[in-house]
């Protein structure tokens, strides 16, 4: 299997070496740092600041920054692939992860700018959406970096952790941002609330946060072997050389493309449980927002346990497996939620409320998704060919933008359709269904066999 049409005079990538843990430890280290950026910035706190009515409509708001965000996500899929692909073969991968982590954290303190008035919100939703296209071509790095500090025997489990440790520190985060600087009239440092300080003191926070737990990855792990011949190329040429890759893909390995196309539906999917979990506790079953941040912590922490449950058991029964069973669990949590719906019901003579419903098959979800993300990543990983896991995470960033916008039109089309906001999980649940669907005939990386290169820089297959 290959992703190449030609062969490179490039520098053999090292075999496989028992996994580093320092190196494994500052990789994952990565991930919590990156959790203010997603839990903060992006979820709970900032896009809130900037959607609310200091910046004036908040429906107006709300379109402003979904339409920044939106070209942010067309620029990701542009690109993605062709700068995997540069970082690889220039041997510049870990360069390129520390350049485009600086100018996110960078980006995420320039919201301290970002004053409550109307003449601020182009400010800060270009702020947020610059920020938002650097992490994601920080995270192909990130991501392809997996191969480089694990073993064959050890990927799934690594990336379990890694996820894991997203989870927990985005409760970590959240929970000083809250404490110190959002609940409290007068929060750390002495700030208040007048002029949205203690909110912009937030994005300061943020971006100190995440730059001291990325500084670990920056020197930990070493940089990959430079690919002369291809690191050489113009940008033209890069974009020639993806796509005569991807064609050859298709006739040597066409499950990985299948794979791809797989992905992208239910990782889409599995971010829509996140992206509409608390609007459905609000709205459907009325929780207050002190009662959805709590379900959120719980969440977030049976997530990260679920994903190291998923590490573990991707290892011994690979990748597909623990994808293919969360899928179908996510399926079963989100049809229980629907049926069973906010009201009280007597089930087997006990009272069961519409609280305890979203509890338990809300915490159900929370538990399936951390193993169908995590042994995703690790599918990917087994897949790619020695010196180009960049690129090829480059397409899993791409093909995930090119479908990104399945899963909301699904939900809001159910609501509409069935005339409650409870039937939105419908939508969620169709496009998880047509994801399993489409994954079932891919074979496993085990199936597959595993590209690397051989010492003349020739292609051979083995398994890893």
């Amino acid at each position: 299997m290959s992703l190449s049409t030609h062969k490179e005079p490039a520098v053999a990538a090292p075999s496989p070496q028992p996994a580093r843990w320092k190196q494994v430890l500052a990789w994952a280290s990565w991930d919590w740092g990156s959790a203010a950026f997603n839990a903060v910035m992006t979820t709970f706190v900032f896009t809130v600041y900037l959607t609310s009515s200091s910046f004036g409509d908040t429906d107006e708001n709300s379109a402003v920054l979904g339409a920044a965000l939106a070209i942010a996500g067309v620029a990701v899929a542009l690109f993605a692939p062709v700068t995997g692909q540069r970082s690889d073969a220039g041997g510049r991968r870990r360069k390129w992860l520390t350049i485009n982590t600086l100018l996110t954290c960078a980006l995420m303190a320039g919201c301290w700018f970002v004053l409550p008035s109307p003449n601020y919100l182009i400010l800060g939703v270009t702020l947020i959406a610059l920020a938002n296209l650097f992490f994601e071509f920080a995270g192909v790095n990130y991501n392809a970096m997996l191969r480089q500090i694990s073993t064959p025997a050890s990927v799934g489990r690594i990336s379990g952790l890694g996820w894991a440790m997203g989870y927990v520190g985005g409760i970590a985060a959240l929970a000083l941002v809250l404490v110190g600087f959002v609940q409290p009239d007068v929060g750390w440092f002495g700030v208040t609330s007048e002029d949205g300080l203690n909110l912009r003191s937030v994005a300061l926070f943020s971006a100190v946060w995440f730059l001291l737990f990325a500084l670990p990855l920056m020197f930990a792990v070493p940089e990959v072997p430079r690919q002369e011949a291809v690191a050489r190329l113009g940008i033209i040429a890069s974009y020639k050389l993806l796509f005569k890759r991807i064609r050859s893909l298709l006739k040597s390995s066409p499950h990985t493309i299948y794979f791809l196309l797989a992905s992208a539906v239910f990782r889409d999917g599995l971010a829509a449980v996140f992206t509409f979990g608390g609007v459905i506790a609000a709205g459907t079953f009325g929780w207050e927002l002190s009662e959805v941040i709590m379900f959120a912590i719980f969440g977030n922490v049976v997530a990260a346990v679920g994903s190291v449950i998923g590490g573990f058991l991707d290892d011994r029964a690979g990748p597909k497996a623990v994808i293919v069973g969360s899928l179908i669990g996510l399926i079963l949590a989100g049809t229980a939620v629907v049926v069973l719906g906010p009201g009280d019901q007597d089930m087997l003579g006990l009272q069961w409320t519409g609280d305890t419903t979203f509890w338990i098959f809300g915490l159900l979800l929370c538990l399936f998704v951390g193993p169908a993300q995590s042994a995703s990543r690790a599918f990917l990983a087994r897949l790619a060919p020695e010196g180009e896991e960049g690129e090829l995470f480059g397409l899993y960033a791409t093909t995930g933008r090119a479908v990104s916008f399945l899963a909301p039109t699904l939900f809001s089309a159910c609501i509409v359709i069935f005339g409650a906001q409870r039937y939105g999980i419908i939508g969620i649940i169709a496009v998880l269904l047509a994801g399993l669907l489409v994954l079932l005939p891919v074979r496993s990386p085990a199936a597959v066999g595993h590209p690397r290169k051989g010492s003349d820089g020739a292609r051979h297959k083995g398994n890893r």
